[in-house]
């Protein structure tokens, strides 16, 4: 896009959050416990998925690889932000920065795919509770899965796509803790704005589409039990409102 990469820029510092030693003690010790209850707490979801014959159904899959990108979550910027708290000069290469980026985006497009397939499993549950082994056999669950890291591969490969080759030459500042990408796209030496457009209408379409999915299938379902209440709609719909829970968690922030 931009012929060859004429960047100067080896590595970026981080700003951080803050310079005050007691914020900084406080935010280690709560950073690391809950970074340490995070990865605990979805390995020990895989783990008892993955061992109980019990729970080798659609549902269950879809929360074990939902779990393990969780993982993927609090593991791509939470160590180096955690190791980066008292660090007087914060960096990170260039390279680094740019990995950074592209498992972020990697693992957002997968999550979101997966809960759209988690929706789609409660509408199967709910709407059509005695066909829902057939059509949430093993194969569809596969292909969900593999849709899920595709699609989150090529929107990240797409944002990469627009700024790998961005020629760099200072300042190499960023105000943040992580490689955030309008931030970093802003440190280079060319006029940004189409640029920063294009990336945030990226971004913004995945996002924006995944939750208008979520908010009409969340509908359909809620209208299709008050058609047909039964007792395994009624137990249905209980995981539905835990999954409501983690869209809202994902989406609000």
């Amino acid at each position: 896009m931009y012929g060859a990469n004429h960047s100067v820029v080896l590595e970026f510092v981080f700003l951080g959050i803050t310079n005050s030693w007691e914020i900084q003690l406080l935010l280690f010790v709560f950073s690391s416990i809950f970074f340490m209850a995070s990865i605990m707490g979805n390995s020990l979801i895989i783990l008892t998925v993955t061992s109980d014959p019990h729970l080798h159904s659609p549902m269950y899959f879809l929360l074990a690889n939902l779990s393990f990108i969780d993982m993927g979550v609090s593991s791509v910027s939470s160590p180096k932000m955690i190791y980066d708290l008292f660090r007087k000069h914060k960096v990170i290469s260039f390279s680094g920065c740019i990995a950074q980026i592209f498992f972020i985006h990697v693992i957002g497009g997968v999550e979101m795919v997966l809960l759209i397939a988690m929706a789609f499993d409660r509408y199967i549950a709910i709407r059509k509770p005695l066909h829902y082994l057939t059509i949430m056999s093993p194969r569809m669950c596969v292909f969900f899965l593999v849709s899920a890291w595709m699609i989150g591969l090529m929107h990240s490969m797409v944002q990469l796509a627009f700024v790998v080759n961005l020629p760099f030459c200072g300042p190499n500042v960023l105000d943040s803790f992580y490689c955030d990408l309008p931030r970093f796209i802003k440190l280079a030496c060319i006029d940004t704005y189409q640029l920063e457009f294009m990336v945030t209408a990226n971004s913004g379409f995945i996002s924006v589409g995944s939750f208008f999915i979520l908010i009409i299938s969340y509908i359909v379902i809620i209208l299709t039990v008050q058609k047909h209440s039964s007792g395994g709609s009624s137990k249905a719909l209980s995981t539905l409102s835990a999954h409501i829970t983690v869209v809202v968690l994902f989406f609000g922030p």
